[in-house]
């Protein structure tokens, strides 16, 4: 005997359909929300786009030269004509650079000592001293390595013109003549890098902490109680609840590429379809989160504090700033249950590699499996307090 199914229970698109339109009404005039769907993603990527970046320009420099030659000079003008460098203050004595670096006037001392010129001259391995403010490490390690490009371009200036001067003795010399060649980003800027990477961290707040207080503020007014007893099913009322804020990912995903595009000029290397395909499975986890946020919260403040119990985690595990490869193991096998990991990885190779799904395929069943594993749970649970 077929078990027949109550129509009032059934799947009713059409009531799915009601449920959108209210929904996304209701979005669209709630004027503090509104904000946040739209300009909050734009102004997220702007302000990371300038302001959390790896890149170090016009590092405050101070020189203590002692040495006093054209020799000497001629390294700091190396210095100042990287473009990585400022001149602040010469020195006269080395009592001084603890007060200069104390007071946090310059981040890099450059000391050259007496008798540099010299040594140079007699083929002697010259001194230079370089005192770096390690108070930000992260900062004195990039103008650590800034530094010593400069010291390294200045000594095969001075190889090279040695070597020109041996040749004249020497029928045929030997040279090693090595190219670097950076693909993917060859500018090597953090911008190219940060991007993607707002982009997938636009899509978890936003996404998550939408369906949560919506969920939630219908549960405050008490219209939910209201949709309960009518015969719109808890699928029907998920499914309602949801897939608007679907659509407010994926514009907010437009947005942000055409920002990235036109303002940033960071232009994606492989497909934009499989951009916005992968996206969508990305979203099916952000909406499952939000719709169990709404089952263990009571009011849109203990929403938005629990989205951040989730969002923090996931910044700080999922590779966005600090790299995997450096933390503690324990925290890398930590890092295979942020779902944010794989979708960073996802749209980090298709937007600067421009690769496919055939190299893209582990990190795309990883997050398939917790898409489904964190909406069927949120579903269900969603189900159950319903009930």
């Amino acid at each position: 005997m077929l078990a027949v199914v109550p129509k009032e229970y059934a799947m009713n698109l059409r009531r799915i359909i009601r449920l959108i339109k209210k929904e996304l009404l209701q979005t669209v005039r709630n004027k503090r929300l509104l904000p946040i769907m739209i300009v909050a993603p734009v102004l997220q990527l702007l302000l990371f786009g300038y302001a959390v970046t790896t890149d170090v320009n016009h590092v405050a420099t101070a020189v203590l030269d002692e040495d006093h030659t054209s020799t000497s000079r001629a390294l700091i003008d190396q210095f100042i004509r990287s473009g990585y460098f400022g001149y602040q203050v010469a020195l006269t004595s080395e009592q001084e650079i603890d007060r200069l670096l104390d007071a946090g006037h310059a981040q890099m001392v450059l000391h050259i000592p007496r008798g540099f010129a010299k040594d140079l001259a007699v083929n002697r391995t010259a001194l230079v001293q370089l005192i770096l403010d390690g108070s930000d490490s992260m900062t004195a390690r990039i103008v650590s390595g800034y530094a010593t490009a400069v010291l390294q371009r200045y000594g095969g200036t001075i190889q090279a013109a040695r070597v020109m001067r041996l040749r004249a003795t020497l029928p045929r010399l030997p040279t090693l003549d090595g190219r670097l060649r950076v693909w993917y980003n060859p500018e090597l800027t953090s911008v190219n890098f940060m991007v993607p990477g707002v982009l997938c961290l636009i899509l978890l707040l936003v996404t998550m902490m939408m369906t949560s207080l919506a969920i939630v503020r219908e549960k405050e007014i008490g219209t939910l109680e209201q949709l309960v007893v009518t015969p719109i099913t808890p699928a029907e009322l998920m499914l309602g609840k949801t897939l608007p804020f679907l659509l407010v990912g994926l514009l907010d995903m437009t947005f942000v590429l055409l920002v990235a595009t036109l303002w940033f000029h960071v232009y994606v290397a492989g497909s934009v379809l499989l951009l916005f395909v992968l996206s969508i499975l990305f979203l099916l986890t952000t909406l499952g989160l939000g719709i169990f946020i709404s089952t263990v919260s009571q009011t849109q403040h203990e929403a938005t504090l629990t989205s951040f119990f989730f969002l923090m985690p996931s910044i700080i595990l999922s590779g966005f700033i600090f790299p995997i490869e450096n933390m503690p193991p324990a925290l890398q096998w930590l890092t295979y249950l942020i779902p944010l990991r794989y979708f960073l990885e996802i749209i980090r190779g298709i937007f600067l590699r421009g690769i496919g799904l055939d190299l893209l395929w582990p990190q795309v069943l990883a997050l398939a499996i917790f898409a489904l594993a964190i909406i069927t749970f949120s579903a269900l649970r969603f189900s159950k307090r319903l009930g």
